[in-house]
């Protein structure tokens, strides 16, 4: 029975030995992969960190464009305003014959786009290029005459002056548009860097949460061999006990024996020798 008990418990001490190996192993796995997952949302943080800083410049940009769309519309309707007062001076001095102004500078402007980026045969931009030329003399005739009229030179300085102003305004308009869809197309780009990388970091977590879960399954065998082993200890040493008292009791019993075996001589008067006293005395025989 002692001996069984004894190799049960060796072997328990080598399984012991290899859960808490085991254990060991997961918790330094588990553990490098906590660094990695912290690694992966600290980077996380900082690109959707960076991202709401797009955002932000982005939204200031989209503020800024809204304002100045605000003023341009508003130079422009001024504009409109003067140039409806020049239109009505002209008629008043018969001077609204023919396009204004305004039309012929937008069909000048549109005919030299269509010369600078349309192919045509020489023929054909020969006539371009005088319809063109025509255009600019009744334009420069028709502004000399408007100029010739003091107040009708006051208004269409006045409506160029708000034209000028509208034209800044909607520079800055597209200049802050761009500059609100280029922070934009980063920031959209920046968080799903920041999503691919979350992504990441979760499948990280759930393999830390499988080996830590694996790690503790590994303790809780370790602590159970453990505890079974002090059990089995326990078991060992009561045996040990009990079979040496029972060693000590035969021992007795003989001893007891022999005592009784030279009393019985004594009484009969044999001579027994000093050993045989040291026996009768220990005994409590004599």
């Amino acid at each position: 029975m002692l001996q069984e008990l004894q190799t049960r418990k060796a072997d328990l001490s080598v399984k012991s030995e290899e859960y808490k190996e085991m254990r060991n192993k997961l918790n330094t796995e588990a553990s490098a992969l906590a660094g990695k997952r912290n690694e992966l949302n600290k980077r996380t943080k900082e690109l959707i960190d960076e991202a709401q800083e797009l955002k932000n410049l982005r939204d200031t940009n989209n503020t800024l464009v809204s304002e100045n769309k605000a003023k341009r519309d508003e130079v422009n309707e001024k504009a409109s305003t003067v140039y409806a007062q020049v239109d009505k001076l002209r008629k008043d001095l018969h001077l609204s014959d023919g396009p204004s102004l305004k039309d012929l500078k937008k069909e000048i402007d549109h005919l030299e786009f269509e010369q600078m980026t349309r192919v045509m045969d020489s023929n054909k931009e020969r006539e371009l290029v005088e319809k063109i030329g025509h255009l600019i003399e009744e334009f420069k005739r028709k502004k000399d005459q408007l100029e010739s009229n003091h107040e009708l030179k006051t208004l269409l300085e006045e409506a160029q002056k708000s034209k000028d102003e509208a034209s800044v305004h909607h520079e800055k308009v597209k200049e802050y548009a761009e500059a609100a869809q280029e922070y934009h197309e980063k920031m959209i780009k920046t968080f799903k860097e920041a999503d691919k990388i979350r992504a990441e970091s979760d499948k990280v977590h759930k393999d830390f949460v499988k080996i830590q879960e694996s790690a503790d399954e590994q303790h809780r065998l370790f602590i159970k061999t453990q505890k079974e082993i002090r059990d089995f200890d326990k078991l060992i040493i009561g045996l040990k006990r009990k079979g040496k008292k029972g060693r000590e009791s035969v021992f007795k019993a003989q001893a007891k024996k022999e005592a009784e075996e030279i009393y019985s001589q004594f009484k009969l008067g044999e001579k027994i020798s000093t050993e045989d006293l040291f026996i009768l005395q220990r005994s409590g025989l004599l």
